[in-house]
């Protein structure tokens, strides 16, 4: 990883486009597998990476022998020349009564610490697994709790995350999520602008996100996040509904958006999210990438 905490670029894929996109897909979709055979089921389909979520499942991060783990699953990925960026979307990781609990809002500071310890050892397990980021994402607003105060629990709570980052020069890419704090990207940069703008903070764009309550087009969020993106997600969706949709499903137009990403020059993973399709992950899996495939105008060399 650079010290300027961004990929290095690759090759040029043809007039008119930017680096080539390279596809992953999120582990979170594949909870009914082993990490192993999830790992060699995208290999064999032709994914360039895995967006590995850290759970009890796969790769528990509150489980003895972390590092001897970590270790063999970055020889794993190595092996199978799959890339990784580190998710930290488990839903019940650290509290196994609510989901998503306790988050970076919490109202008790002992919640809240639990939850950045777990973004700091995550930050850690990415940064031996040679990921190119780490993705969080803010939590919802407690009851009863006032804004100015929610921002400011969410700006206390990530900077030992931030500075993890910083020590390892791996990004923090936050997801504006849909009934969150930080639902929007107008709400990314509010967060730039109260932390300082920290090089490692960065932003994970979800293009469903986008479709589902951004004002402007999926396209049109790719081209604006362009400068801050670390991590890209991807499906369908439909305006107004935050249900994460098999491609075809939804309203997605998506040649326009893969153009965008392509022309950013982005060289992250672009990641498969589909979390509540476990039940079918390998067949999705594999219709996921021959759609991805099939969008590409027939223009210039091929971006995949």
């Amino acid at each position: 990883m650079s010290s300027d905490m961004s990929p290095d670029t690759g090759p040029d894929t043809g007039p008119g486009r930017g680096a080539r996109l390279r596809l992953g897909y999120g582990t979170n979709g594949l909870t009914d597998l082993r990490l192993d055979d999830a790992l060699a089921l995208l290999a064999d389909l032709g994914y360039d990476g895995v967006g590995l979520t850290l759970d009890h499942m796969h790769l528990d991060p509150l489980a003895p022998g972390l590092f001897a783990r970590t270790r063999q699953v970055a020889a794993r990925l190595r092996g199978l020349g799959l890339g990784v960026t580190v998710e930290t979307g488990a839903r019940y990781v650290l509290d196994y009564r609510r989901k998503h609990g306790p988050s970076l809002l919490d109202p008790e500071p002992d919640a809240r610490a639990a939850r950045t310890a777990l973004l700091v050892k995550s930050v850690r397990v990415a940064a031996d697994l040679g990921a190119h980021a780490v993705h969080c994402f803010s939590g919802i607003t407690p009851a009863n709790t006032a804004t100015d105060i929610a921002w400011k629990r969410l700006e206390e709570s990530l900077t030992p995350v931030l500075e993890a980052a910083q020590s390892v020069s791996l990004p923090l890419a936050i997801e504006p999520e849909p009934g969150h704090l930080l639902a929007t990207l107008a709400d990314f940069h509010h967060l730039r602008s109260l932390l300082g703008d920290p090089e490692p903070l960065g932003l994970t764009l979800d293009i469903g996100h986008c479709q589902c309550l951004e004002p402007a087009s999926p396209a049109d969020c790719v081209r604006d996040a362009a400068p801050w993106l670390r991590h890209v997600q991807i499906e369908d969706m439909r305006r107004g509904v935050h249900e994460h949709l098999p491609f075809g499903d939804g309203e997605i137009d998506f040649p326009p958006v893969l153009d965008a990403l392509a022309a950013t020059g982005y060289q992250g993973l672009t990641v498969v999210e589909l979390p509540r399709h476990s039940h079918a992950g390998p067949e999705l899996a594999r219709a996921s990438i021959e759609f991805l495939r099939s969008q590409v105008p027939p223009k210039g060399a091929p971006a995949w």
